[in-house]
């Protein structure tokens, strides 16, 4: 026991020294990860170059899937950006919605369309939309942009393929199939709670103009057609379903209820995988928003290289959230963790949460407290049964975690403040309660759905 003890001392010091190394002396997050797993190694007792081997294997292991996942997710969303789609789908949303009901539109259409596009560039893209439809009803900008924000944010962090959840699910070996299903379970509900409703009662305490550089042609109008939107929205749509049909068919298979052997089940397992999947949605996004939007094969190039250069950044940060993991495995600390969680009947769901909303509130990045608490979560579920299902709900419980307190240490809360042209108080008052509402609700869910799991 007392080696044990000694091992999760040297876990928790590695957090320690993760935001120590992040916060205080501003080392990139990468090379804070990747000394955080060198001082777990060390203080274990790993041979040097088995250290390596592991680094290597770690790095490796989670980067042959990651990579190719993110890269493509970026593209497609790039295609989805530049040509006009999301503008697209809001106005079609909230011609469809009506006027009175603006605010749920607005809080799909953010839903929708940051499964593909990361929220930063997602929220520039539609900012002025909001700000029209401010401009025109003559209330607080809060009223549209918070659940534009929300539906944003639950995606964001929620859903695959964008890249946090596809991290945490390939550092905890979650379907990414089941990932969608509960993220989506969860979601909607957080989405909602924290957008429509949220947005409601905040924008009628604090009344938030539309910025005073920001001018209007009040007789555009929009050029989005029924066509064009159904279009854009199959695309979004074409590569979850294509994993949840795997995922579906793979569960089947296990209950005995098809055969494992059957053509028609390996093809669609095939068409399901997240590779097969994604580039399927991205030769057509390619097609349809490239070529027939007037794009030429030299434009589509240089959107891909665009496209990820931004997505770079995300694949080595998870890359290193892989390489602690192994090296937790590899030192005998994951084991100890485990062994620490079950003497004091911890559950490893709510410890997921926990982990992530302390190295969140701390450093600020969701997408290291994604990494870094699925990176400690993971050996502890190596030694439990748990069924694939309940591995996504862990995923999701991470997520959750990610989510909340967003401060002035998060780049998201910069980015709030400058395009609606507030205080940090007020940005205080709506951004961080918008996330923590979704962060608390969405963790309730997930234990609520965990008893029937």
């Amino acid at each position: 026991m007392d080696q044990t003890i000694y091992l999760f001392i040297i876990t928790s010091l590695s957090i320690v020294l993760l935001l120590v190394l992040v916060m205080k002396l501003k080392v990139h997050a990468f090379i804070s990860l990747l000394l955080a797993s060198c001082f777990v190694g060390l203080a274990a007792g790993m041979p040097f170059m088995e250290l390596i081997a592991s680094l290597q294997k770690g790095m490796g292991d989670i980067l042959g899937f990651i990579t190719i996942v993110v890269g493509l997710g970026a593209i497609l969303g790039k295609l989805l950006e530049v040509s006009g789609g999301a503008q697209t789908m809001a106005h079609f949303l909230i011609k469809g919605f009506g006027e009175k009901r603006t605010s749920w539109a607005l809080m799909l259409t953010g839903f929708i369309v940051s499964i593909p596009v990361f929220l930063d560039v997602g929220f520039i893209i539609l900012i002025p939309l909001v700000y029209a439809l401010a401009h025109k009803a003559k209330k607080s900008l809060l009223h549209f942009a918070i659940p534009l924000l929300a539906g944003m944010a639950v995606t964001h962090a929620f859903i695959p393929p964008t890249p946090g959840p596809v991290a945490v699910a390939e550092i905890i070996q979650a379907p990414l199939g089941w990932m969608i299903v509960f993220g989506v379970l969860v979601g909607l509900p957080c989405a909602i709670l924290a957008g429509p409703v949220f947005g409601g009662f905040i924008s009628k305490r604090i009344f938030v103009p539309v910025p005073a550089h920001i001018e209007f042609n009040d007789e555009e109008e929009s050029k989005a057609s029924r066509n064009d939107f159904f279009m854009i929205a199959f695309i979004i749509i074409l590569p979850l379903f294509l994993i949840l049909i795997a995922t579906s068919s793979d569960m089947f298979v296990d209950m005995g209820y098809i055969n494992g052997d059957n053509f028609l089940i390996r093809f669609a397992q095939f068409l399901g995988h997240p590779f097969i999947a994604l580039t399927i949605a991205t030769l057509v996004a390619s097609y349809f928003l490239g070529f027939r939007k007037g794009f030429k094969a030299r434009q589509l190039l240089e959107f891909s290289d665009k496209a990820l250069a931004p997505a770079g950044l995300i694949i080595v940060i998870t890359g290193a959230g892989g390489m602690f993991k192994e090296i937790l495995v590899q030192s005998g600390a994951g084991e100890a963790l485990a062994e620490v969680f079950i003497a004091y009947n911890v559950a490893p769901i709510v410890m997921a949460y926990l982990i992530a909303v302390v190295i969140r509130i701390i450093q600020g990045s969701a997408t290291v407290a994604m990494v870094t608490a699925a990176g400690m979560i993971a050996p502890v579920l190596i030694g439990l049964d748990y069924s694939d299902p309940h591995k996504a709900l862990i995923g999701i419980a991470i997520a959750a975690g990610s989510c909340i307190l967003s401060h002035v240490n998060d780049s998201g809360f910069w980015l709030v403040k400058k395009y609606l042209d507030i205080s940090e108080k007020e940005t205080l008052q709506t951004w961080t309660v918008l996330e923590t509402i979704i962060s608390l609700t969405g963790f309730f869910l997930v234990l609520i759905l965990s008893l029937f799991i």
